[in-house]
């Protein structure tokens, strides 16, 4: 029998112990740990007041960077910058290119926050788009002129790789094209080295899935040298260079120059907590896939469902069936209370690490009855 961690997300599992979570790709549970430094936020809070921010710019925001720069081997933490979530920092990225309209190429298999204002973009006039399958991507970005490329690492729903990174990143430069890595479905979902390409793309991810911090912990890498100035820009990135004539407009020099204003650091503290115990527990993101792996291969192996597999073999940590009766199926489990995702046609089945081999035959007796 696989091993259980069950014991990591007591109060998860307590608040509804008959709901079986499947949907570990889109909502994970979240461990205790996170409750932890939900409450330390909190006192914080209360304890220093408008001290906290000494202790949340010069205590937390350096730990959940250095979590960061480990988990995707970056060389500087201080090139990354976090936000309430991907999208304000989608948004800064933007503002930092100065041609108009932009010219974009992106992945046609992209997520909502993004395919959404890429749309709007196109119909505002400020952007074009192109959209390719994703064993396109590379080659229509060799042929092209383009001032932003994006793409997901691990598309949300089909579980497929792009297993091309360096080669994209090979294109980028300061004056353009810029890389822009969706990171949100391979963050501590699959092992990630952006070593080599660090000082090439821009990469975003977050705490609410596979980091299981929940909302307010997202995160950008921003390689130096790239978008010195965004356009769109808050009161923390401003920096006091000296140097600067009156009423000139400062930013830091790393990636604090893409900060906005203002924010909840709840989400930081939950990140920098769960982070902590993974490490306390030596669960690194290796052997939670491994963990989570095994589930799937049982799944796999018990599946009473006809339905297309999109991923086989794929290291995305969820299994994505495609059948007509997809959205059926997902709403029969649901009264079931066995949760789990559809996106189209697309029933997706997530792993995580509080599920353990009696939950999989439980899912499995379910799957059978549908």
């Amino acid at each position: 029998m696989s091993a259980s961690y069950k014991r990591l997300f007591q109060r998860a599992l307590a608040a509804a112990p008959d709901r079986l979570h499947f949907a570990a790709h889109s909502h994970h549970l979240w461990p205790d740990a996170s409750y932890v430094g939900q409450i330390a936020a909190w006192e914080d809070g209360v304890r220093l007041a408008d001290r906290k921010w000494d202790r949340v710019m010069g205590e937390i925001w350096p730990a959940a960077q250095a979590h960061v720069a480990a988990e995707l081997k970056l060389p500087d933490p201080a090139t990354i910058v976090f936000a309430p979530n991907t999208h304000d920092l989608l948004l800064r990225i933007a503002s930092a290119l100065p041609q108009r309209p932009l010219r974009i190429l992106a992945s046609d298999g992209e997520f909502h926050s993004f395919r959404r204002q890429s749309m709007r973009w196109e119909e505002a006039g400020t952007a074009t788009v192109d959209r390719v399958p994703l064993d396109r991507l590379l080659d229509t970005a060799r042929a092209g002129a383009y001032d932003l490329i994006f793409t997901s690492h691990v598309q949300f729903g089909t579980g497929h790789v792009f297993e091309q990174l360096a080669e994209l990143a090979a294109l980028a430069r300061p004056e353009g094209p810029w890389v822009v890595i969706d990171g949100y479905h391979g963050f501590m979902a699959v092992e990630t080295d952006l070593s080599a390409i660090a000082d090439k793309v821009f990469y975003l991810a977050g705490g609410y899935k596979y980091a299981m911090a929940g909302e307010g912990a997202a995160f950008l890498h921003a390689p130096p040298g790239f978008g010195p100035r965004p356009e769109i820009t808050g009161w923390y990135a401003e920096f006091d260079d000296l140097s600067l004539p009156p009423g000139r407009i400062g930013y830091a020099p790393d990636g604090r120059r893409f900060l906005g204003a203002t924010f909840d650091p709840s989400g930081i503290y939950r990140f920098v907590a769960v982070r902590d115990m993974l490490a306390d527990e030596g669960l690194t993101t290796a052997a939670i896939a491994a963990h989570a792996g095994t589930l799937k291969q049982q799944v796999l192996a018990g599946m009473p469902l006809d339905a297309d597999l999109l991923n086989p073999g794929s290291p995305a940590r969820f299994l994505a069936l495609r059948s007509p009766r997809a959205g059926e199926w997902k709403a029969a489990l649901e009264r079931q209370d066995v949760l789990t995702d559809v996106r189209g046609d697309v029933l997706r089945i997530g792993f995580g690490l509080y599920q353990d081999q009696r939950d999989v035959e439980r899912l499995i007796e379910a799957l059978g009855t549908l």
